[in-house]
């Protein structure tokens, strides 16, 4: 472990060490007793949709077998497998055939579907996961925890704040270097949140003197719970394994978990399971342009669709890289030579484009940053500006996206408006959160659960509200005459535009935001306003002045 690493475990250890248990590093315990998928609720976030109802269904149990302790050869032949040799070599940690163990292997056994689904999602970054694990000399069981943690999936986030493959709260993952801002987040990075993870597992397991299933289980419980079950063992007289531990229901259950699902990956027919073959060759390749790119132009010079792009980095939450870094892509191989040449031959300017806006009479730094999509420290930093003042006529430069906003299919902001939009049970509603508004506080008013609620608008209970936020709400049809709901004191209208009329002069004087307007017309980013044009708007009438 070089020099940066060390110091970044030694302080993580002595601040989860005085806050032992306070916080545990994945995300939030499922639950007690409850024989739930995993700490991310993965099961939910899987689809198709059939998967949700794939655990509880009876289990047609293969005939019993003998384990012999380091053999991962079925005695059923299996064929050459790609990747999935390969994992099965790098398989270290020991065998158990304990009643824990076998029952989680008898709720996974036969569920082909599952194990489908969480390989076509990994297919694309299997090859480069496990060469990373490899590197440090870790065990492939490693690859199990991401299964567990998130199905594999990087845009996983659970109600505890975890995000990503490993399920990262953001303070450890500042812990560990991860970087997280408006424009991107290190615990989705597949690179980065990877090498996160393997310095905590390295951490971990020196902590533990070496024991892999304890390291595996602080990485759920916390470390804290972990050293003081260990504790609480040798005062009984115990040798402190972690089958002699007493742990969180959910912990109990998760490293049984990781161990079944490797034992069900070690020997697939065995358990009535087949593998999609998966090469064993890399499939992904890291070009860094050197500069903030434009997200669409880089899915454009790499000749991939831009959702493909979104997911083979989906650490970045807007339309481009972040200003400040990181820049690099995770590229398909056969694509990665066409990015790098096309690049080649394009002036760096171009990679992000840039419009003069002139500044309108009231106009702020935030109503122009919310125009465009940007941030105010974008604003200041690209025009030099050390404070908010700015002045009517003058003019800033601000980076566009090259596209319209739903064109980002997979940013941040996309991804929060199709969650929004899913049709569940029950009928939807729009509540538009005031100052001083909680979660709880929303869920009491229109009987809901928090966590429901949360779930419903892609966040966790824990999440803070911001005043002028939209939330949908789904309440039963019989509930709806009770609720206090937001259209009580919001009514459609629609505005025509007059002479020099802006989107933000317009969002002041109904007191609704600019990103709003936008949605409510389907505007897009670059879309000037034409005198004459029509315009609807859901208005606050508790919000209104005087004047109309």
């Amino acid at each position: 472990m070089d020099t940066k690493r060390t110091a970044a475990a030694t302080a993580c250890a002595l601040l989860m060490t005085a806050c032992a248990g306070l916080e545990r590093p994945s995300g939030a315990a499922s639950s007690a007793g409850q024989a739930a998928p995993g700490p991310a609720e993965w099961i939910e976030q899987l689809e198709p949709a059939t998967l949700r109802a794939a655990l509880p269904a009876p289990i047609n149990l293969v005939p019993a077998y003998d384990y012999r302790p380091g053999e991962y050869t079925a005695t059923v032949p299996e064929r050459p497998d790609g990747i999935w040799e390969r994992l099965r070599r790098d398989f270290t940690l020991p065998q158990v055939d304990n009643a824990r163990v076998a029952r989680q292997r008898r709720l996974f056994t036969g569920r082909e579907a599952f194990f489908e689904t969480v390989a076509e999602r990994a297919e694309p970054y299997l090859y480069t996961l496990l060469e990373r694990i490899e590197a440090r000399e870790m065990p492939a069981e490693l690859l199990v925890l991401a299964i567990v943690e998130s199905g594999l999936r990087p845009f996983a986030y659970s109600h505890g704040q975890a995000a990503g493959l490993w399920q990262f709260i953001p303070s450890t993952g500042r812990h560990f270097d991860l970087k997280m801002n408006y424009w991107y987040d290190g615990r989705r990075d597949l690179i980065a949140a990877t090498e996160a993870a393997l310095d905590y597992f390295e951490y971990l397991h020196g902590l533990f003197d070496g024991d892999w299933l304890r390291a595996l289980a602080a990485y759920n419980a916390g470390e804290g719970n972990v050293l003081e079950a260990v504790r609480q063992a040798r005062r009984r007289g115990q040798e402190p394994t972690f089958w002699n531990l007493e742990l969180p229901a959910e912990t109990m259950t998760y490293v049984p978990r990781i161990l079944a699902i490797r034992d069900i990956l070690a020997r697939p027919a065995a358990h009535g399971v087949t593998l999609p073959r998966i090469p064993n060759e890399p499939r992904l390749r890291v070009v860094d342009p050197g500069h903030q790119i434009d997200l669409a132009r880089a899915a454009e010079l790499a000749g991939i669709r831009l959702d493909r792009l979104y997911r083979l980095n989906p650490g970045y939450n807007r339309w481009a890289t972040a200003p400040d870094g990181p820049h690099r892509l995770l590229l398909p191989v056969g694509h990665a030579e066409r990015f790098e040449q096309a690049l080649a031959e394009l002036d760096p300017d171009r990679l992000v484009q840039w419009r003069r806006h002139r500044i309108d009479e009231g106009e702020t730094l935030s109503h122009i940053a919310e125009q465009y999509n940007v941030t105010v420290a974008l604003l200041q930093e690209v025009n030099g500006l050390e404070g908010h003042a700015i002045r009517a006529g003058e003019h800033l430069h601000v980076p566009i996206a090259s596209r319209a906003s739903r064109a980002y299919v997979l940013s941040e902001t996309n991804r929060l408006r199709a969650a929004r939009q899913r049709q569940r049970p029950g009928v939807r509603r729009e509540h538009t959160v005031r100052p001083g508004e909680t979660l709880w506080g929303i869920a009491q008013a229109y009987g809901v659960g928090v966590r429901e609620l949360a779930s419903w608008n892609r966040m966790a209970p824990a999440d803070t509200l911001h005043p002028g936020q939209e939330l949908a709400v789904w309440v039963d049809d019989g509930s709806l005459e009770g609720v206090a709901g937001p259209e009580q004191r919001t009514q459609s209208v629609t505005y025509t535009v007059q002479q020099g009329d802006s989107l933000s002069r317009i969002g002041q004087r109904f007191n609704v935001r600019v990103g709003q307007i936008k949605r409510w017309n389907g505007l897009a980013d670059d879309r000037y306003l034409q005198p004459g044009q029509k315009l609807r708007l859901k208005v606050d009438v508790t919000r209104q002045g005087g004047s109309s």
